[in-house]
């Protein structure tokens, strides 16, 4: 397995080049199997994928706690990355938190269910715009001081709340969406900016949370309890508009000899070596699909190729809700 470092290439944190994105085995894409939730991540281990990705929302609570399955006899072969941000209340509402006592609080709680003595890399999942950075950083940084986090990174931030965060403490990771067709990143500046700092760029649903492998053609393919079904992008008229991404993709993959899911992953590995897209699965086979994504590459021509094909064609939709939208920074 090829690895990439996130951060500081002299101490940064050293990852398989793809992750996985543990999210969709307890949260938002229907219901999953346990038992074969395990066998992925058991399997992603035996072929070399160490770098997981969860959160104390996912679920909620519950994916740390499918996670801490496997952790628990397997801790030494595995980085695990996770966040705090999203509190959940008594009343089923959930709100942003980034005071400094809600951050010990949260690290305290995701360590008892993942049953581990620290956290190798831990997310600011949400910025709390009535917080200020410094705040919920320095107390971030004092987990790192007290040995319940080795890294520390953020997601969803703009770059101005990148660079504070960073004049506080290291910012090793910025996690962000980054697709084929999600790349914002490009034209806001994040981008740019973790490259003149440094930062790792940890690409969340790489695969267009799944509209990347060219399965899904309308949206009664989804579950009724799968979350997407109630998102702008993933309705029948977006998705009628979408396709034609789509379509152009298959000729390049066709050229390319690979699979749509290894053209999304590879292009996204073509754009910088501190950039590890974690690409989430529920099945061995797309696993081991995405894992053969790093036995070849693209060129220079191939990914410009790409960059013009989803520059000239209009993505329809948002990529979220309004509501968690809002949650967004950039």
């Amino acid at each position: 397995m090829k690895n990439r470092i996130l951060g500081n290439k002299s101490h940064g944190l050293s990852v398989s080049a793809i992750g996985l994105g543990c999210m969709g085995m307890s949260h938002q894409y229907g219901v999953a199997d346990e038992q074969k939730s395990l066998e992925v991540l058991n399997k992603s281990l035996d072929l070399g994928i160490n770098f997981w990705d969860t959160s104390d929302s996912y679920g909620p609570y519950a994916n740390e706690e499918l996670l801490s399955q496997v952790l628990k006899n397997r801790r030494d072969d595995v980085i695990v990355a996770t966040k705090f941000g999203q509190q959940f209340h008594a009343d089923g509402k959930r709100s942003i938190n980034g005071s400094a006592e809600y951050v010990r609080a949260a690290c305290d709680a995701s360590l008892k269910r993942l049953k581990m003595d620290q956290i190798d890399l831990y997310y600011q999942h949400r910025v709390d715009p009535n917080i200020p950075i410094e705040e919920t950083w320095g107390a971030m940084s004092e987990l790192v001081a007290a040995g319940k986090v080795r890294f520390l990174g953020i997601s969803e931030a703009s770059a101005t709340t990148i660079r504070k965060a960073h004049s506080v403490h290291d910012v090793t990771a910025v996690q962000t969406e980054w697709s084929i067709w999600s790349r914002n990143i490009e034209k806001n500046n994040i981008w740019k900016t973790v490259q003149e700092l440094g930062i790792g760029l940890v690409a969340y649903s790489p695969l267009g949370r799944g509209f990347l492998t060219g399965t899904i053609r309308s949206a009664s393919q989804l579950a009724d309890n799968d979350g997407r079904k109630t998102w702008p992008r993933f309705q029948d008229s977006a998705i009628a508009e979408n396709i034609k991404l789509i379509e152009k993709l298959e000729a390049v993959a066709t050229q390319q000899e690979c699979t749509l899911s290894q053209l999304a992953l590879r292009w996204l590995l073509a754009k910088g070596q501190n950039v590890v897209p974690i690409a989430g699965t529920t099945k061995v086979a797309n696993l081991i699909s995405n894992i053969q994504a790093l036995e070849g590459s693209l060129d220079l021509k191939t990914v410009e190729e790409i960059d013009d094909i989803s520059s000239e064609i209009e993505i329809i939709g948002d990529r979220y809700p309004e509501m968690m939208m809002k949650a967004v920074e950039i």
